[in-house]
């Protein structure tokens, strides 16, 4: 069993993610496996060595190990360049120039993530992008070369992907960004997970979402499709879902104030370690 941890350095960890990153090495302990860290650095414009530097901190001081050396997604643009070549010689990507002024002035209606892009450049090939056109997966004709029906199973239960529910909420997802050429998650986190031999992906509620996505990504790579397991969200006072932008919460202000491992525990209602 291999699992991972894998934040974004854009922000300072919170205690969303502590309760993530506790729940992936116990789940891993539990099993008999290993949990690795992985550093998802994709974003050239948000990430900041700054952020990389205090992930490791704060996770060596809540008491957690990984093996070395840690994946960083933004040394290995190579290998998502090699997956987009392989996709645009079947035929399932194709450039995109549109703005988000474009989209919103296009789409018709909201999905997963915002408004869902309508197609407008799907008639492109690929042979026109330019170097900062978006690059998308054509959802359709992905699934016109899948022959089987795509499952996944999460916490003991099988789940069917429905394609009509993913062009309905996802339409043609990015999988090279606009401008910066930046590989999208979807990409490089499917593609690590295959990489890095990943067996259990456990990772946040606000993710379930997009599994059906990532399910079409590794069936039509050919890749496996792990076992998931989607936590619940640690939420504030007010039952607002904690994020990076809230810096009251970071974990460095915990540890600054004197808080122990054991007492960021109890902030995310789980028991203390066994010393």
């Amino acid at each position: 069993m291999i699992t991972r941890f894998a934040p974004s350095p854009t922000g300072p960890l919170h205690l969303g993610h502590a309760f993530s990153a506790f729940t992936v090495w116990e789940m891993a302990a539990a099993l008999g496996g290993t949990a690795l860290l992985r550093i998802e650095d994709t974003d050239s414009t948000r990430a900041r060595a700054s952020h990389e530097a205090t992930i490791y901190e704060d996770l060596t001081w809540l008491g957690l190990h990984w093996p070395t050396p840690v994946r960083r997604q933004s040394e290995h643009n190579g290998d998502y360049q090699t997956v987009l070549s392989k996709l645009a010689a079947r035929g399932l990507i194709y450039p995109c120039s549109c703005t988000r002024a474009d989209i919103a002035a296009a789409a018709a209606q909201t999905g997963v993530e915002g408004l869902v892009y309508p197609g407008t450049c799907r008639h492109r090939a690929v042979t026109d992008a330019s170097a900062t056109d978006a690059l998308r997966l054509n959802i359709d004709a992905a699934l016109a070369q899948i022959n089987a029906p795509m499952r996944f199973k999460e916490q003991h239960l099988w789940h069917d992907v429905d394609p009509d529910r993913l062009r309905q909420t996802l339409g043609d997802p990015v999988l090279r960004r606009k401008d910066s050429g930046d590989p999208a998650y979807h990409l490089a986190c499917t593609h690590d997970d295959m990489l890095q031999n990943i067996t259990h992906v456990v990772r946040g509620m606000d993710l379930w979402a997009l599994t059906p996505l990532h399910v079409l990504i590794q069936t039509v790579m050919g890749w496996p499709t792990p076992y998931y397991h989607h936590h619940d969200l640690i939420t504030d006072a007010a039952g607002k879902r904690l994020a990076k932008i809230d810096r009251s919460k970071a974990l460095g202000k915990y540890r600054a104030e004197g808080l122990s491992p054991n007492d960021i525990r109890r902030l995310v209602g789980l028991p203390a370690a066994i010393s």
